[in-house]
């Protein structure tokens, strides 16, 4: 269920509450109701500003904890219950196992290794395979662009995009704008602009540009350049030999496009221009990933792109539906070519596939301790995967650690204002101590006037949070012993998550309301009236 209709039954049971118990109270009811309400509209600008404090507390714990749900639901959707996965001994994590195909070929005779019921010869269900991560430098467009604050068109000088604000803007630069001069100097490509911005670094140059046909030209302050975070990126790849058969093991389809063919190259071009590229299968995520280097939401069949420094381009020839899992972000090519290219031609990992995880468990106990061949480390998948789980309780130690921060400052925060409210409310507490109600009874009231606000902000901090349920973050998963994966995640917002966020605000509004709450029973009628 969306947590936003999650968010609006909470609401609805607790306005019943209200209105259903509250009046069954008596006194209780008489006093919570029409006293405090009064109090609470009278005095809007601090309600306002209690509010505000409690979503923005509540919608920063709810957010933090989604990405690490996120993260757990990653793992845990990665893994296939009877899949096993072999490594050499002693490896961490798959980028560091390297496994001699004529040591552990055997492997995949194993008894317990399910047949591919679609294959006539009935082959074993084992996906050879080698994983390794690419160090690619982002593309110049990209550089560029976000130094400069604009957005150019694939492989030219034309701008689509100039964000307000941005070093082109403020030298008079619009979208659909060529650049064509840079101090000077004409520009003929995105390469040009490379070499000259690695010269003069600071103050401010002339720049020229073309509009409707028109030259024009204004001045670029270079000390305004936006300084990068980084301008490489790493890039997952895994070299496989039979991708029909990887897929099955791993419970993946296409969702476009077909598989590579047993060359795992395709030719390109016309007569003398004709050249061969790397065929390609991409995750969802990673598919995204490109795409936005080329202004496309996604990569699809057929699109070009580069991989790490090999001058051979990859072309894409799928796209797999691997959306919550980590194979999203991963891309797929010939194990005999991403070897050679990338400096491993040994595989890395064998993923075999058990008829379920009990014949899982003893395939990968029978591995490790019986295989004479080679020294191996099998493990069920599952296991595996967990063991990725490291990251999340890094996530989650520190989001407690922020929540608990978080937490005292709003219990202070809240304190401090029930303890001036208090001292501005002296003569109506005097009032009601006259009148008859009793000094329990008006901590009650003064404690259910902070929790009602706590209540209040909770459910709008989870509405707040649960505004990015869904969306994609970008990680890193890790064992901890190093290695680990980047992939691309989905934000999760589900029950729990909005049930902590409500807690939070409970505890929140229960410790900051509850010492000023007593201090006002100990108030004495006839003084407070004086």
């Amino acid at each position: 269920m969306h947590p936003t209709f999650i968010m609006l039954a909470f609401t609805a049971l607790l306005l019943v509450v209200v209105a259903v118990v509250v009046p069954r109270l008596g006194w209780i009811g008489k006093l919570l109701a029409r006293y405090n309400a009064r109090n609470i509209m009278v005095r809007w600008p601090i309600t306002l500003m209690l509010l505000a404090a409690f979503t923005l507390q509540v919608g920063i714990v709810v957010v933090m904890l989604s990405f690490v749900r996120g993260l757990q639901n990653l793992t845990a959707g990665s893994s296939v219950p009877g899949n096993v996965l072999v490594l050499s001994e002693g490896s961490t994590d798959e980028l560091f196992s390297n496994l001699g195909y004529r040591d552990v070929s055997d492997v995949e005779r194993h008894p317990l290794v399910m047949r591919d019921s679609d294959d006539p010869d009935g082959k074993p269900l084992a996906s050879w395979e080698v994983y390794v991560v690419v160090n690619q430098p982002l593309p110049l467009p990209i550089i560029h662009g976000r130094r400069l604050g604009c957005r150019f068109g694939e492989e030219s000088l034309k701008l689509t995009l100039v964000e307000a604000g941005g070093p082109l803007a403020r030298a008079g630069v619009k979208p659909g704008d060529s650049l064509s001069s840079w101090a000077g100097i004409p520009l003929n490509s995105l390469e040009d602009i490379r070499l000259l911005m690695a010269g003069k670094q600071a103050g401010v140059i002339d720049i020229g540009y073309v509009r409707n046909g028109a030259q024009l030209s204004g001045s670029l302050n270079l000390d305004n350049l936006i300084n990068l975070e980084r301008s490489r990126r790493f890039l997952q790849v895994r070299g496989i030999d039979d991708p029909a058969r990887s897929l099955k093991v791993h419970n993946l389809k296409l969702v476009t496009g077909e598989l590579f063919c047993q060359a795992g190259v395709r030719a390109y071009g016309e007569g003398d221009q004709r050249r061969t590229a790397v065929e390609a299968v991409l995750g969802e995520g990673i598919a995204r990933t490109l795409g936005s280097d080329i202004n496309k939401t996604s990569l699809e069949p057929g699109d070009m792109f580069s991989l790490g420094d090999s001058a051979q381009p990859f072309i894409v020839a799928g796209v797999m539906g691997s959306s919550g899992s980590t194979f999203d972000s991963e891309i797929w090519s010939k194990h005999s070519l991403v070897g050679r290219k990338f400096g491993k031609d040994s595989y890395s990992t064998i993923v075999l596939r058990a008829a379920g995880p009990i014949e899982a468990e003893e395939l990968a106990k029978d591995l490790t301790n019986n295989f004479k061949k080679a020294a191996l480390k099998a493990q069920t998948e599952t296991e595996y995967y967990s063991s990725l789980n490291q990251t999340n309780q890094q996530f989650l130690y520190a989001i407690l650690f922020v929540a608990v921060v978080v937490g005292i400052g709003g219990v202070l925060g809240l304190m401090n204002t029930m303890f001036a409210a208090i001292s501005q409310r002296i003569k109506d507490i005097g009032v009601l101590r006259i009148l008859g109600y009793s000094g329990p009874q008006v901590m009650l009231a003064f404690l259910f006037e902070a929790l009602l606000l706590a209540v209040l902000g909770g459910l709008l901090g989870c509405a707040a949070g649960a505004i990015g349920d869904g969306c994609t973050a970008n990680s890193i998963i890790s064992s901890g012993a190093g290695g680990g994966k980047s992939v691309v995640l989905r934000m999760t917002v589900d029950t729990p998550i909005l049930l902590a966020g409500m807690a939070t605000a409970l505890t929140m509004g229960l410790l900051g309301g509850l010492l000023p709450a007593i201090n006002a029973t100990f108030i004495r009628p006839l003084e407070a009236l004086r």
